[in-house]
């Protein structure tokens, strides 16, 4: 497994990290098999393991925890806070009050005195960036937290953000966590280049595109297709429909090339130079076996052109899917009072 440095912390990286929100209610509620995926998973070379608070609501820290036993020296470890931890309006966002709150419940959770990169799930618009910073560097300074990330933040907020830490002391955002794959391509335009230029790590998640990209036969179907996330299966909605014509022609592409399809994918978010390690989520054992056969699988320049050609650099197939770029205000009408 290859590595790479993560932004400007100095922690060297495996190009996979483990993302383990599958991990627990939301997806494999076996404890004793998810704790051997994570085994698995740091036997192949990974090192880099992605968790949650929110992810079936603190049972994927309990895991990974547990997984980590004997071997945290050998992990950077990385959780995020942000989302709703309850229908308490103050546990969650980014206040000062909820992160001190919120990294005593990952550190117990996760058995450990310490975590590696401590990022915020989404950017709190109800709370000042310099309050949020201002909290998260006294984690830095305590102790308890190395460094920090975002995850879902947009080219303004990165910036925002960086020029908060410098102008009031804070540590700064080392790293940012988009969605990224070949049908997902919006975070090339602006989200991909502000990180490179601000020095950050990018851990991107999602290839797969929700299972889009898994090789599935019809991936309109299967245990994500329904619930919540039923709009980004329904073939009725044309972004969806154009999303199936792109796999259709990806697939025959990954045939030409010799490659199952979930490889061809995530050794496409690899080779953007931007990018520092690829999120693979996998809920089952043979999900991982599948995606760790392609871990060394590198795409020649003729290959990416066709990819390119399939769906061009910067463009979302299905602009539903993709949710960083903030709605203009003028248009998200829960913008219009207060």
């Amino acid at each position: 497994m290859k590595r790479r440095i993560l932004g400007g912390t100095g922690f060297s990286v495996s190009e996979y990290a483990l993302g383990a929100m599958m991990f627990g209610a939301m997806g494999n509620t076996d404890h004793g098999e998810s704790v051997r995926m994570i085994h698995t998973a740091l036997d192949a070379g990974i090192n880099l393991i992605d968790t949650a608070d929110v992810y079936s609501g603190g049972e994927s820290e309990v895991i990974v925890g547990k997984a980590l036993k004997g071997r945290r020296d050998d992990v950077v470890l990385a959780t995020k806070f942000g989302l709703a931890m309850g229908e308490d309006p103050n546990r969650r966002g980014g206040s000062a009050r909820w992160i001190h709150r919120a990294v005593e419940d990952s550190l117990r959770r996760l058995d450990t005195d310490c975590i590696d990169l401590y990022q915020m799930h989404r950017p709190d618009p109800h709370t000042d960036i310099d309050e949020t910073l201002g909290a998260l560097s006294d984690l830095v300074r305590a102790g308890k937290v190395r460094t920090i990330g975002g995850s879902f933040f947009s080219p303004e907020e990165i910036v925002e953000a960086q020029w908060t830490a410098e102008h009031r002391g804070h540590h700064r955002l080392r790293t940012e966590q988009p969605p990224y794959s070949i049908l997902t391509r919006g975070v090339e335009n602006r989200v991909l280049p502000t990180a490179q230029r601000h020095g950050m790590g990018v851990l991107t998640f999602g290839p797969l595109n929700s299972g889009w990209l898994s090789g599935r036969s019809d991936p309109s179907t299967g245990h994500r297709s329904a619930g919540a996330g039923a709009k980004m299966f329904d073939l009725s909605q044309p972004g969806v429909r154009a999303k199936a014509d792109a796999v259709q022609k990806l697939s025959a592409l990954a045939g030409e090339a010799g490659l199952p399809l979930p490889h061809l994918a995530t050794a496409f978010v690899r080779s953007h130079p931007a990018v520092t390690a690829v999120l693979i989520g996998p809920r089952r054992p043979e999900h991982l076996a599948d995606l760790l056969a392609g871990a060394d699988v590198e795409l020649a320049d003729d290959l990416l052109d066709r990819i390119d050609e399939i769906v061009p650099p910067g463009v979302d197939v299905n602009p539903g899917d993709f949710y960083i770029d903030p709605t203009p205000p003028i248009t998200d009408k829960r913008l219009r009072r207060r």
